[in-house]
């Protein structure tokens, strides 16, 4: 079937129907298909990525050779 042809078809469906759940359910389809990986993180994981964005932008960096020569790794 042609998608446009469908597309007309969903709308058609939509503009007829008269149950809040059914444009409830079709309002969370589209939410959970643009949702953001972001969102889905525990607040930990969130503070700490800000927390290294910050230490990023302040300059308290290391490089990997700083580190391997601290840790004595080669």
């Amino acid at each position: 079937m042609d998608i446009q042809l469908e597309k007309l078809e969903l709308m058609k469906l939509l503009l007829e129907t008269e149950n809040p759940s059914i444009i409830k359910a079709i309002k969370k389809v589209f939410h959970k298909e643009q949702k953001d990986w972001w969102d889905d993180l525990p607040n930990s994981a969130k503070d700490g990525i800000n927390e290294g964005l910050e230490d990023i932008k302040n300059g308290r960096v290391h490089s990997y050779e700083e580190i391997k020569k601290e840790f004595g790794w080669k």
